[in-house]
Order: C-alpha cells, then sequence, then structure tokens
C-alpha cells in the first residue's frame, strides 16, 4: 500500500537531483513568479479599501454595497 507513493517519491528525488538545464529552468521560472507577484502588485494593484477609507466599517459598508448593486443589476428574470 505504501509502496507506490515512495516509488513516485523516488522518482521525481532522482530526476530533480540529476537534472542539469532543468534546475536553471526552475530558477527562472521562480524569478519570474517573484516578479510577477511581489513587485508588480506593489506597481500596478494599489489597496483601494485602505487608501480610500479610513475604518473597517467604511470598508465593510462598501464591500457590502458593491455586492448587493451587482447581484441586483445580474438579477434580471
Amino acid at each position: 500500500m505504501l509502496e507506490a507513493p515512495v516509488k513516485i517519491f523516488s522518482f521525481y528525488r532522482d530526476g530533480f537531483k540529476n537534472m542539469t538545464v532543468g534546475k536553471t529552468l526552475w530558477k527562472i521560472i521562480f524569478i519570474k513568479l517573484l516578479v510577477m507577484f511581489a513587485v508588480l502588485k506593489l506597481f500596478f494593484f494599489p489597496n483601494y479599501l485602505k487608501h480610500n477609507f479610513e475604518t473597517d466599517e467604511q470598508r465593510a459598508d462598501h464591500v457590502l454595497e458593491q455586492i448587493t448593486m451587482r447581484a441586483a443589476e445580474n438579477n434580471t428574470f
């Protein structure tokens, strides 16, 4: 029962251990992900609620208003 997961794990472990070009490609992938999620978020996706509302109650009211307004617009029977 535990033999299959052990074989699968050792297959991937040995594969990653013996990579030469693959290691460089994985490094490039991680750098691209870091740029996409960390750097771009800082510059292109500001925190709208934090900048436009002072309290959590105001933020919650705005979110509730937006959700209910869109639900009413889409609810065309």
